[in-house]
């Protein structure tokens, strides 16, 4: 699979037609096309039965000689306290439309405790990319759960102290052992307290204690880099406790979650996975382009008018504010918004501008395509006025028909169907996980208006009639310094979502940046810039590794903000430098071309570089620091920080 939520099944198609299709298409080697339609299926009928004989196609898929399927390869454990055996089928399948091959193992029962602290136990060996703690409150707390009522004020705050102190101790040991991300699943409150409504009256009882013990490893998963908290109790409450457990199965298979919501337990992994494999794919949704009627608001603007159209507090255009409410977290989250819509220009922007229960307004969208235009063509004009890949949009449409056109168009975007009810399009959006984040930058926050300000650039630059004066004019300011605390979310996040001017696309954790920091031999430099129209942020990286005498560049990137002005440049020039005060006497570099790094394939020769050999992985550059001339252009203000060596990195 391409992308999460592409190419489904034609709609007239039931999904046992589809297990039909799939293995026909299987026996005559269409094995893309098979993968798409076994999604589709999927989408369609996400149940048990269609979990397993997904998986199963999917392995018989992976052994087919010739296949060329474009899967990101996962390996997910799952330390656990209840049986977990019948949701592994489902998030397998809920991974593949996410176009994730996961391959799961899943620890002993109750084996979690040694599994964290034994550096040679079965978890290890499987060297995951991430790792799910899945611990019931009963078996995290048992004192707290069980037998609270029976317990003295004193020793019930022990007991929890305990829990504390355990969790601190196990995350402690994993993060010495392994590198991987480590989910945390919060601890579950009791739906019926020991001591009923008095329980409420204090935060020293049940319920509170509880709190106190989630709010704690909140705290211990801060202090560790790639440590999440998965609010497991809150995940309950959302579907009702009564309705999420199995008392029965409880009892006689250790298995707590009713069979209805096994499925939602897989999807709510999925929002972590997702995000936590982007190094791996290289993939992120970073733009979500939206349609206009019937998605944004009720009804047809051309048709129905300013007053015919429903959006407002109330229903049914209470259903359109809230699928907007959510347009504007995204925006919050560094999710770019865009329209693509089949309307007249001036009408669908009065809506816009003037209908007074818009909640979104035209400075929100960083692209607009209001027109008559194919919307894949549209789509992919989107995409080039944006500077990002075909694969970093999301489509939203309300039009079956729309959603097929892009989707066979171009698969490699994610489309998110939209259920038929109005009422259900904001959790539709809310739910996908490609959307999630695990960290926020401040880049992140700010990025609609960063693009609003290259919009006046852009518009400046016309004016020039050399790249030289426009660069003066603009007044660039660059702030270089060593990878700190503050930045470290920053760095790593670029390394996994930037693809076009990266001269070797290699992808890092947190915890892997972190650790190459505190080598003495690695460099890591991040570089901020700012100019006359505002503030660009974080938007280059450069990892560099001394070897003897030469100091080998790992990685060096730089946002498609700020490509061709001469910043990277800048950082080049500060990257020799610091090598040549460090004694190295040459700075080399291998150019590692991808289908999306075009943009920087010249840029070592055009800094001086030159060329010492090339194979099937790509191009080796290196460059003699005791002759080289290369410095940071004269119209960039340059601050540099003194590198010092990060502390405190777990």
């Amino acid at each position: 699979m391409s992308d999460s939520i592409s190419n489904p099944a034609p709609a007239e198609q039931n999904p046992s037609n589809l297990r039909v299709e799939v293995d026909d298409l299987i026996a005559q080697g269409a094995f893309d096309l098979a993968a798409r339609r076994l999604a589709g299926l999927w989408r369609r009928d996400p149940a048990p039965g269609t979990a397993n004989f997904v998986t199963s196609r999917l392995d018989e898929l992976r052994e087919k000689p010739g296949n060329k399927l474009a899967l990101t390869k996962f390996r997910l454990a799952i330390l656990r306290s209840f049986t977990v055996e019948p949701i592994v089928p489902l998030l397998r399948a809920e991974a593949f439309v996410y176009g994730i091959d996961l391959e799961v193992h899943v620890g002993d029962f109750n084996t979690y405790v040694q599994d964290m602290l034994d550096g040679q136990s079965s978890l290890y060996r499987f060297a995951p990319h991430a790792v799910v703690l899945a611990v019931r409150s009963g078996e995290a707390a048992p004192e707290l759960w069980r037998d609270f009522a029976d317990l003295a004020p004193e020793a019930a705050r022990q007991a929890a102290e305990r829990v504390v102190q355990g969790y601190e101790q196990w995350i402690g040991a994993f993060r010495k052992h392994s590198q991987a991300a480590l989910i945390v699943h919060s601890l579950e409150r009791p739906s019926s307290p020991s001591l009923g409504i008095l329980d409420s009256q204090s935060e020293a009882r049940q319920s509170g204690l509880i709190r106190q013990i989630n709010r704690e490893l909140l705290r211990i998963a801060e202090g560790f880099h790639g440590v999440y908290g998965l609010d497991y109790d809150a995940l309950v409450a959302r579907h009702g406790s009564e309705h999420w457990h199995d008392e029965r199965k409880w009892l006689t298979a250790r298995l707590p979650i009713a069979a209805g919501y096994l499925l939602q337990m897989a999807r709510e992994w999925m929002r972590f996975v997702v995000p936590i494999s982007a190094p791996l794919s290289g993939r992120t949704a970073k733009v979500l382009v939206v349609d206009l009627d019937n998605t944004l608001w009720g009804g047809v603007i051309g048709e129905d008018g300013m007053a015919g159209i429903k959006v407002g507090p109330e229903y049914p255009g209470a259903a359109y504010q809230a699928l907007q409410r959510v347009l504007l977290d995204l925006s919050r989250k560094g999710i770019l918004l865009a329209v693509c819509s089949k309307n007249n220009l001036d009408d669908a922007m009065e809506a816009l501008e003037k209908h007074p229960g818009m909640l979104v307004r035209a400075k929100h969208f960083a692209a607009l395509r209001i027109n008559w235009t194919d919307k894949s063509q549209n789509l992919r004009e989107i995409a080039q006025e944006l500077n990002v890949g075909i694969d970093a949009l999301a489509f939203l449409d309300d039009n079956p028909f729309e959603r097929e056109q892009v989707r066979a168009a171009l698969p490699e975007i994610t489309v998110i169907d939209l259920p038929r009810n109005p009422l259900e399009y904001a959790s539709a959006v809310r739910n996908c996980a490609a959307f999630e984040r695990l960290t926020l930058s401040s880049e992140d926050q700010q990025r609609t208006e960063m693009y609003a300000a290259q919009k006046q650039r852009a518009g400046a630059e016309q004016n020039f009639q050399s790249k030289e004066d426009f660069f003066r004019f603009l007044e660039q300011e660059a702030e270089l310094e060593p990878v700190s605390e503050l930045t470290l979310a920053r760095v790593a996040q670029l390394t996994q979502k930037t693809n076009q001017f990266n001269l070797t696309t290699r992808r890092y954790t947190e915890p892997q940046i972190a650790g190459m920091a505190k080598q003495p031999d690695w460099h890591i430099f991040s570089i901020k810039v700012r100019d006359r129209f505002g503030d660009h942020g974080l938007v280059g990286v450069a990892i560099a590794h001394d070897q003897g005498e030469q100091c080998e560049v790992d990685t060096f990137l730089l946002s498609c903000r700020v490509i061709g002005r001469t910043v990277e440049t800048a950082l080049l020039a500060h990257l020799a430098e610091s090598a040549r005060r460090r004694g190295r006497k040459r700075l080399v570099g291998w150019f590692l071309a991808t289908k999306k790094n075009a943009p920087a394939r010249d840029f070592y020769e055009q800094h001086g570089f030159e060329r010492q050999k090339t194979d099937g992985a790509g191009s080796l550059w290196a460059l003699d620091l005791e002759s080289s001339t290369l410095q940071c252009p004269d119209w960039i203000k340059l601050k540099v920080t003194t590198e010092t060596k990060p502390g405190g990195m777990n």
